[in-house]
């Protein structure tokens, strides 16, 4: 489908159209990345009926959307979240090396420009390293089979998980606290024994990690606000 939009007061907002076979209803969901608005069409609904759901629910989007964080640039002086903890970026361009964390700081070497690709990259190779370990302790514990982990810069999903046994995490999650890390991998782990969200998962994944009611409570709270990072 071509790119499209939304008109509301004092914004434009891009509209993601998507079919789902599995879906019973028109839906919409806001999107914090790109602050816009996911309109999810079943089967044999049209692209017609789905503006007319979200022409109908125009007031509900312009309010959830006004509701987003400001977006975070990441440039010198800008604070960025890592394991929970806030950090301050630190251009220093005369210095060696790349990114490295020092005196509680992100340092960036290079010139000014590079200083963004610069830190995401930083935090991917935290988050490989990070939920990469955790992931494979938590698997090799339950006796679970890991066949990889991916990390990925999605849109909304924080993990998944392949019935081939391959894991994906987004980068985001390393800025979130050490018990929701732990939590979302546990839940995606949970699931190279069960691809679904049903009971026996769901003991499964309790076994797991204790942390499910707080780690979800505090992605409903702060999620979007990394989403808005980058």
């Amino acid at each position: 489908m071509q790119p499209e939009s939304i008109t509301l007061p004092g914004r434009t907002a891009p509209i993601t159209w998507r079919r789902s076979a599995r879906a019973r209803r028109i839906s919409l969901r806001i999107e914090p990345r790109a602050g816009g608005v996911i309109v999810t069409l079943p089967a044999r609904a049209s692209v017609a009926a789905g503006r007319a759901v979200l022409a109908t629910y125009r007031d509900w989007v312009a309010e959830r959307l006004a509701r987003l964080p400001l977006p975070v640039v990441l440039g010198h002086g800008a604070t960025v979240m890592l394991d929970g903890a806030p950090r301050q970026i630190r251009h220093r361009p005369d210095a060696r090396g790349t990114t490295w964390l020092e005196g509680g700081d992100i340092h960036v070497a290079g010139h000014a420009a590079f200083i963004e690709r610069r830190v995401v990259d930083w935090l991917r190779t935290q988050a490989r390293r990070q939920l990469g370990q955790l992931a494979r302790e938590k698997a090799a514990g339950a006796g679970l089979g890991l066949r990889r982990v991916t990390i990925k810069d999605t849109s909304s999903r924080w993990g998944s998980c392949t019935a081939s046994g391959t894991v994906m995490f987004s980068w985001r999650l390393v800025m979130a606290p050490p018990f929701v890390q732990d939590y979302v991998v546990g839940h995606e782990v949970a699931h190279l024994r069960h691809m679904n969200h049903g009971a026996e998962f769901w003991a499964l994944a309790d076994r797991l990690t204790p942390h499910r009611s707080v780690a979800n409570a505090w992605l409903s709270a702060n999620g979007a606000g990394l989403m808005r990072v980058g």
